[in-house]
């Protein structure tokens, strides 16, 4: 409901005369008295700073915290002004359950051994998001929070308050246009200078705040760099991680590679291994030597298919002939079958004595 501001003994008779007023404006049936262009042109610019301000400051909420119910439980806590809990992070939640695994399964088989040094990445990659998100609330969400629950109902208050000064001056302009006697006219045109000093006022103190949004321009600038600096150092630190991680699998033997003639597990391709970081590539041309020393025979355990002609292609059940040579990748020996030569992977051979 719209409230005049007007002198005391009077309020009752111009507050239904501002709603008449008011009524009458949207009706198409009265004047209004037109803001300058200035202000005008600041109320605008202020509606769409708020309008943006908002969806920005939500969307960003939604990417930092996807989980709804975690959403609320931090606005609650935000309004009872408590310290929010600590959250594990799911990639801290993710590392442990690894670590966890590890144990069961045996910390010095291959798939126990690289579930701890997986973990263990991954706890610290949890705690890069955990470092992330809280730079980002501090630097990029707070001040857009401060500006929409603070700045901007301040701005809306006193906006509120111009509209009534206004109604009040239109009414005041009616009661002087309607005044027939000269006492009335003389009562009438006092009430109106009143108004106009009044609504003048109410202009000005409107029109100060909403040029305040260019200075909230410049802050929510220096905050989005802030933010983009916090994810630049945040996906830095992930990238660095993963690169060490995928060093440190790299130097574990056999660690990807599942034996299926005791498991009834899928295997994966030996080809992920050599695609780490200091393997060799298996697509790489082979330039076969003389035999070197330890010649012997290996049973195939099931088939494979070459991916390039430096590789030799088995199949299951088969014998073959294989050796290493100087400087050759670990996971990798020469096979032989008959005038058949190539580049065979030791996780799918069963080497006999």
């Amino acid at each position: 409901m719209l409230v005049c501001v007007t002198r005391q003994n009077k309020a009752a008779p111009i507050k239904l005369m501002c709603l008449q007023k008011f009524t009458e404006e949207k009706l198409g049936q009265a004047e209004k008295t037109e803001l300058d262009a200035h202000l005008e042109n600041l109320i605008a610019r202020g509606d769409c700073t708020k309008n943006w301000t908002e969806k920005i400051f939500r969307q960003t909420e939604v990417l930092l915290q996807p989980n709804p119910s975690a959403r609320i439980e931090e606005f609650f806590y935000e309004k009872l002004d408590r310290k929010i809990p600590s959250r594990t992070t799911n990639g801290e939640l993710l590392g442990q359950y690894m670590l966890d695994a590890a144990k069961d399964f045996g910390p010095g088989t291959p798939y126990g051994s690289t579930l701890i040094t997986v973990g263990e990445y991954q706890k610290r990659l949890g705690g890069a998001e955990r470092e992330f998100l809280q730079t980002s609330a501090i630097s990029f969400l707070t001040p857009l929070r401060n500006f929409l629950e603070g700045d901007w109902r301040t701005i809306s208050k006193e906006r509120r308050l111009l509209e009534n000064r206004r109604l009040d001056l239109d009414v005041c302009k009616a009661r002087l246009k309607k005044a027939k006697l000269a006492e009335a006219k003389a009562a009438a045109e006092h009430e109106l200078r009143v108004a106009q000093t009044e609504f003048d006022r109410q202009a000005e103190v409107t029109r100060l705040l909403l040029e305040g949004i260019s200075s909230t321009h410049v802050n929510h600038l220096r905050c989005l760099h802030e933010f983009v600096e916090a994810q630049a150092a945040y996906y830095a630190q992930c990238h660095k991680l993963m690169q060490e991680l995928q060093k440190d699998l790299s130097r574990i033997p056999n660690a990807f590679v599942i034996n299926p003639s005791t498991s009834g597990m899928s295997v994966c391709s030996p080809h992920s291994v050599t695609s780490l970081p200091g393997a060799s590539s298996p697509s790489r041309s082979l330039e076969v030597k003389p035999p070197a020393t330890g010649t012997r025979k290996a049973k195939v355990l099931y088939d494979y298919h070459a991916a390039d002609t430096s590789e030799l292609s088995l199949f299951s059940d088969e014998l073959i002939t294989v050796y290493t040579m100087p400087g050759m990748d670990p996971d990798w020996l020469i096979g032989e079958r008959g005038n058949e030569k190539g580049k065979v992977p030791v996780t799918y051979l069963e080497l006999l004595s």
